[in-house]
């Protein structure tokens, strides 16, 4: 009994800060979301209705943007998962003079403030940015291409965002895979790309899982560089849940869209990590 005591004497300070910071505002958020709001007159008193969730899974607008926002973490994640395990593989696997130049690039960016990252990606994707001129000068077209304020600026810029999450996960995952697995593989005459497959991509699938769900998360809860690189009118849920606050002041959708996101959130966590777990003992 003295051990468990200790333990959650010891966890008690973060409980509080999540019940503080996290749980209790997003309890606050249900009657909120219940409610009902009539422009020009504001929320109605005693009204209660389902209709600010129906019209997210009815509405044609509302609808677009939670696909758009599915449909881009899918994206994001996968462009992560795709560039990042090379980058890990390298960082663990690769030569031991370029480990140290490897791990201070991928952890660099995040030295960097959001707001900087997301003006830096500005510069180089607007239409007389860096990258069209070059393109342009080359002779390798002749307009300038679209690449902000639709899908492709957002996918380069949160891919670019979120890369060194992936990555971070994925060394940890890659140097807990014994060295010796891998040597008697190899020793009973399997190629390096059957090791690979075989044995060090199925031992990594928890760190590949755990990041991805990372990525994902953190993806479709964005709302810097979607307001920044996706303009006012290509818009995700965060962005669309800011305006219905602060433009639109209408706290009930505001409510239901946040708190909908937050419930989707934490079922993914919640599933991604019975799946971790299954994985680890299947392992």
């Amino acid at each position: 009994m003295s051990s468990l005591r200790t333990g959650a004497l010891l966890l008690s300070p973060l409980l509080f800060v999540l019940l503080a910071a996290f749980l209790v505002p997003l309890l606050l958020l249900v009657p909120t979301s219940f409610q009902e709001y009539r422009p020009g007159h504001g929320i109605v008193p005693d009204a209660w209705t389902m209709v600010n969730y129906v019209r997210i899974f009815t509405d044609d607008f509302y609808l677009e943007v939670v696909l758009r926002t599915i449909g881009l973490g899918v994206v994001v994640t996968l462009s992560c998962l795709l560039l990042g395990y090379p980058v890990a593989y390298l960082v663990v696997r690769g030569n031991p003079r370029w480990r140290l130049p490897l791990t201070l690039l991928v952890i660099f960016p995040l030295m960097l403030n959001l707001v900087v990252r997301s003006f830096g990606w500005i510069v180089l994707l607007t239409n007389r940015g860096v990258v069209n001129n070059l393109l342009i000068d080359l002779g390798l077209i002749g307009q300038p291409l679209k690449l902000m304020f639709n899908m492709t600026g957002l996918l380069i810029g949160l891919t670019h965002i979120y890369l060194p999450f992936m990555v971070l996960m994925l060394v940890a995952a890659l140097q807990n895979v014994p060295r010796d697995v891998e040597a008697a593989a190899a020793t009973l005459g399997s190629s390096r790309l059957h090791v690979f497959r075989a044995v060090t991509l199925p031992l990594t699938a928890p760190g590949i899982i755990a990041g991805s769900i990372l990525v994902f998360v953190l993806t479709i809860s964005a709302l810097v560089t979607p307001r920044m690189l996706g303009g006012p009118t290509y818009q995700v849920m965060a962005t669309l849940i800011y305006d219905e606050y602060m433009q639109l002041l209408d706290w009930p959708s505001g409510s239901a869209l946040s708190f909908a996101l937050a419930v989707s959130t934490i079922l993914i966590i919640w599933i991604s990590s019975r799946m971790t777990k299954r994985w680890a003992g299947l392992a």
